[in-house]
């Protein structure tokens, strides 16, 4: 299975390998020159490389490590008995050990991550932590204290190059795959989904495991135009349809592509508004068990509050 899936079998398996911000890279890397890592904290969306990042400093340091799903695992009796399990024995190599801790603001802030600071302590002479989550806010603040804090979020000046490098990657990946592309099929994936690294190369692999060519998808028809269409006519069943139909977009990227297009399809008045409802659905989005239900209804709400051009 690890063969099949590109996402691990491509995995980095160093810091310089990661596709990460120079700045970022190099904080990094000192650690490993330095052979030590602190407790750290993780935070940024979805597929910029946290997981990775943590694994790889794990490999080059050879240091043992666990990765444990805040969303999975997050009751507090299955972490304290698998991190005391864990963290309790000696490394086989001698170097320490890492509980990596998924998606940890999924944890409940008001009994298991209070508990993870006495691991944090209780283990210090053994064991590191390294926490990664999408949004460091829902991480109690005597975590934050106790870790090194880094953002992986990327700025749209640091966009570009690591998009260049990751052009490269994916022309690599698909190279040794055998699949049959043209450079012009790859850019919209990536012009579409980056930062989310993780995203582009689970999209090739799906247009190539259906045995479709890397550049037939229909996503990139410009399928926005359609909906802020919808929006201005208030027709709440096309605009319905047209989320049904797009299930397969990251919720972050409706919203995003929105906020990128409000200079010309909203009118100034209402931006402030719109800019709000967004903000508060994206919020929301990370909570909620039914992303589809949760997209209409933001959309239903830009519909009834926010004036198009």
């Amino acid at each position: 299975m690890k063969d099949f899936l590109w996402v691990e079998k491509y995995r980095p398996q160093t810091i310089q390998d990661t596709i990460l911000p120079d700045s970022l890279k190099r904080t990094f890397q000192s650690m490993v020159d330095a052979g030590e890592l602190q407790n750290m904290l993780f935070a940024g969306t979805a597929g910029l490389g946290k997981t990775t990042v943590a694994r790889a400093l794990c490999n080059e340091l050879d240091m043992d490590y666990i990765i444990i799903n805040g969303s999975e695992e997050g009751n507090i009796d299955t972490l304290r008995g698998k991190i005391k399990q864990f963290a309790s024995t000696v490394s086989l190599s001698g170097n320490g050990k890492v509980v990596i801790l998924d998606e940890a603001d999924y944890l409940n802030p008001q009994s298991t991550q209070p508990a993870l600071r006495g691991f944090i302590e209780q283990f210090s002479d053994n064991c590191r932590f390294i926490f990664t989550c999408n949004f460091k806010n829902k991480i109690i603040e005597p975590l934050h204290s106790r870790c090194g804090v880094y953002e992986f979020n990327t700025s749209k000046k640091d966009l570009v190059g690591l998009a260049e490098q990751f052009f490269k990657r994916a022309k690599h990946i698909l190279t040794t795959e055998g699949i049959e592309f043209n450079d012009k099929e790859i850019a919209p994936y990536i012009v579409k989904y980056a930062p989310d690294w993780r995203r582009i190369v689970n999209e090739l692999q799906r247009r190539s495991v259906l045995g479709l060519s890397v550049g037939t998808s229909s996503d990139f028809s410009g399928s926005f135009e359609s909906l802020f269409g919808f929006i201005k006519a208030k027709d709440f069943k096309k605009m319905r349809r047209w989320v049904a139909n797009n299930a397969d977009l990251e919720p972050s990227a409706i919203f995003r592509g929105i906020y990128d297009a409000m200079d010309e399809k909203i009118k100034p008045s209402s931006s402030p508004a719109l800019v709000l409802i967004l903000a508060d659905y994206q919020y929301k989005n990370a909570f909620v068990a039914d992303h589809e239900l949760n997209m209409v209804a933001c959309l239903t709400e830009i519909m009834a509050g926010v004036e198009l051009q």
